[in-house]
């Protein structure tokens, strides 16, 4: 028998109403890509920005123009995106089985050295929508810059519940 609290994180569209977060429109792409591509029980997501539509909610490198909790923010804002771009692409959240892959990759200051501490934006965000059994592993980088000239980009790779079809 499942209890309720596994029944809870096993259903990340009632743990988003849970925790009263809304996500954003799913993002457009700003060049020639496409969001989201489905390879058998994999879906690979573009890297997602800080944005909301075309919008760049945050700007600049993380340790000179950015606090390490504004960068939080803004990997967490990055990978709400990604959320949005996967329910676009499934329908639901609830078609995800975990989470393959997590990388987060921050336009920083040459000598900045809080970088989990920024990509926990992303990952705490995970935990809390899908359960401590889905954490992803995970991989922060620091970088020279970041398209457009945001701090964060979030990566994503899911695995998917087998359909019917693929059984």
């Amino acid at each position: 028998m499942v209890s309720a609290a596994a029944a809870r994180s096993s259903d990340p569209e009632l743990r988003l109403k849970e925790l009263s977060i809304e996500l954003p429109p799913a993002p457009t792409p700003f060049g020639a890509y496409v969001e989201a591509v489905q390879c058998g029980s994999l879906l690979f997501l573009s890297g997602m920005l800080p944005v909301i539509g075309h919008d760049a909610k945050y700007l600049g490198r993380v340790g000179s123009e950015l606090s390490v909790a504004e960068g939080y923010d803004a990997a967490r804002t990055a990978c709400l995106s990604g959320l949005a771009a996967a329910r676009a692409h499934l329908g639901t959240l609830n078609s995800i089985r975990s989470i393959a892959k997590l990388g987060v990759y921050i336009a920083s200051a040459a000598d900045f050295r809080e970088h989990p501490k920024v990509a926990d934006g992303a990952s705490e965000l995970l935990l809390q929508v899908f359960g401590a059994d889905k954490v992803p592993p995970r991989i922060v980088l620091g970088v020279a810059s970041i398209p457009l000239g945001m701090p964060i980009e979030v990566e994503l790779v899911f695995e998917l519940e087998p359909t019917r079809e693929s059984r």
